[in-house]
């Protein structure tokens, strides 16, 4: 075994090889210029799990996502994070904070969307929300594409998106996020809100 095995324990790719076993995913590592990830199919969606890197003016910063595009007919959107001493700034900005009506779930996170009727009924839901609170850091949202350097969706495709701070290497907590996709995209479709259809697009 070796000496940074034995500081550090199993690296990142160790353990997400080991969570493609698991939940019946495709794990791809990495190479010089494209990150190590793991992709499982839910239906009709492609459920991808990577790192990603981004230049913060001197700082290099590690962001864990899961990505998943889907077609959504009607253009809802929502992002959801957890409550934070910044949490202020969003609403001296003009965000709207909606509150669900669930008081300990109302108490630690932000909730964003346009459509206050579609974000309730997306939490509506316990087990979403259990899952959500299982994450100690969570931004979670539905997004438009990946912006200038990402991968370009067609009209009508979006994509559900999660990201957090560092590599995540915690299965349980992994496996939670992946059930956490599975449910949400499931449950849009099950009320009309996105399609079960091969949405035309895979993200990099």
């Amino acid at each position: 075994m070796s000496m940074l095995r034995e500081l550090f324990g199993p690296s990142k790719d160790e353990i997400w090889a080991q969570l493609s076993k698991d939940i019946g995913a495709d794990f791809k590592k990495g190479g010089a210029f494209q990150h190590s990830k793991v992709t499982l199919q839910h239906r009709e969606w492609e459920i991808t799990l990577d790192t990603h890197t981004v230049i913060a003016g001197k700082a290099v910063i590690v962001l864990t996502r899961l990505r998943a595009p889907y077609v959504n007919p009607d253009g809802h959107r929502f992002r959801i994070y957890r409550k934070s001493v910044f949490s202020w700034l969003g609403k001296l900005l003009g965000a709207q904070d909606i509150e669900i009506g669930v008081r300990s779930f109302d108490e630690s996170f932000i909730i964003q969307s346009r459509s206050e009727t579609f974000v309730k009924h997306v939490l509506a839901n316990p087990r979403i929300r259990e899952l959500m609170e299982r994450q100690p850091d969570i931004h979670f949202e539905v997004k438009d594409d990946e912006g200038w350097f990402g991968t370009t969706f067609p009209n009508g495709v979006d994509e559900l998106y999660f990201q957090a701070f560092g590599v995540l290497k915690d299965v349980e907590q992994l496996k939670a996020l992946f059930d956490l996709f599975a449910l949400v995209l499931d449950d849009l479709c099950r009320h009309g809100s996105a399609y079960e259809g091969e949405p035309g697009v895979h993200v990099a």
